[in-house]
């Protein structure tokens, strides 16, 4: 594909997104349909995409409309790119640039379309932040690309091991001191997953700020440890890389925990996966409730969810993490700890979620809760540890 023909499906997959199609579904429904893209075609695109989705708003104000072709017209203009190079018709490209596109665009003007985010929770993210500039700052970051993070396995190597072995497969990655065994891709991320290093079980992909929340949590020898809202599993995996204890992951959805088993193996670790009917009251010394949230901490990492999120749903998934943190707290045994986590920075997911819990069962207390704020090298995440008093 030449790089106009990519820039046009890119405009025929966002305006299936802005349709109503899930970003994920609408790649992955145009990549079907286009057996002819190659590999790099594909990644191209979906960069494409990703990026517009980042940006939409911003982007949609410089190409003067909040159409797929307008909102690539404002990306690449955005990008110093030569659109009439780019817009030439020709060989799959998308078309000239009509005279009144030309002239439609104008610079972001208020909150939202400097900060692409929607409208309704701008004030609740300037107040979770702390203020106007964090949340500038914040919301910059979202605006590009996330890093692409590796949790090094300290039973199998050392970051300086893996490095050198991801380094043979042509992956650079450099030490970050974000968290103790994180390593950071500079250069060619795509081939880590077909690398030795990975394979073999030394690192797994896991954002940085996810990394130092694990490592923060407090493990006794031979304890036994829960994953409750597991999702694939990696956390479970962080904390067993630190300790010899006996390990278990649970999630609402099973079918999320399909690949943990092989994941394990390679980690060089047992995890045994428990079903609902399999969770016995106040039997694991460490519960960890990685909840459901708005996700609003990676939105980089997941652009269509920052667009898909209404008031309506979140006001959802803050009853479904106090229903969690319920049946969870049921499951510590006398002297056990309880841990909640988030990968949000709203305050309605995070503390007020610990204080509206802490005063229905005030025998809990919270001994210690954190930020992780969204940086260069780690996602925005939250993370408390509670016990009884």
């Amino acid at each position: 594909m030449t790089p106009g023909a990519r820039v046009q499906a890119a405009i025929e997959i966002l305006d299936d997104i802005q349709g109503g199609t899930p970003a994920e579904r609408a790649i992955t429904g145009w990549a079907r349909r286009s057996r002819f893209a190659g590999s790099k075609d594909r990644a191209a695109v979906r960069d494409h995409v990703f990026q517009a989705l980042r940006c939409l708003r911003s982007y949609a104000c410089l190409g003067g409309a909040a159409t797929g072709r307008g909102v690539m017209i404002g990306a690449l203009g955005a990008a110093k790119v030569d659109l009439a190079g780019m817009f030439t018709g020709l060989g799959y490209a998308p078309s000239p640039l009509t005279a009144t596109e030309q002239d439609a665009g104008f610079d972001p003007r208020d909150a939202g379309d400097r900060m692409d985010l929607p409208d309704w929770i701008i004030p609740d993210f300037i107040s979770a932040l702390g203020g106007e500039a964090e949340a500038n700052r914040v919301a910059h970051l979202l605006q590009q690309r996330a890093p692409v993070m590796l949790r090094v396995n300290a039973r199998k190597a050392s970051v300086a091991q893996a490095a050198e072995l991801l380094a043979e497969n042509g992956v650079t990655a450099v030490p970050s001191s974000t968290a103790m065994h994180a390593l950071t891709v500079t250069d060619d991320a795509r081939r880590v997953a077909s690398s030795a290093a990975y394979l073999d079980g030394l690192v797994e992909l896991q954002d940085g700020s996810s990394q130092a929340a694990m490592e923060v949590l407090e493990i006794t020898p031979d304890a036994r440890v829960l994953d409750y809202c597991a999702g694939g599993g990696g956390k479970v995996l962080a904390l067993a890389a630190r300790a010899d204890a006996q390990w278990y992951a649970h999630d609402a959805l099973p079918q999320r925990l399909k690949d943990l088993p092989e994941r394990a193996r390679r980690a060089g670790v047992n995890v045994a996966i428990v079903g609902s009917d399999d969770l016995p009251d106040h039997d694991f010394d460490l519960v960890l409730c990685d909840v459901p949230c708005s996700g609003s901490g990676t939105w980089r990492r997941n652009p269509d969810a920052k667009w898909r999120l209404t008031s309506a749903d979140l006001e959802k998934l803050t009853a479904v993490q106090d229903q969690i943190l319920e049946r969870a707290s049921a499951l510590v045994r006398p002297g056990g700890c309880l841990a909640y986590a988030t990968c949000s920075v709203l305050r309605q997911e995070n503390e007020e979620r610990l204080e509206g819990f802490t005063a229905h069962n005030p025998m809990w207390r919270v001994t210690f809760q954190k930020r992780w704020p969204v940086s260069e090298a780690g996602d925005g995440f939250f993370l408390a540890q509670l016990k009884m008093a």
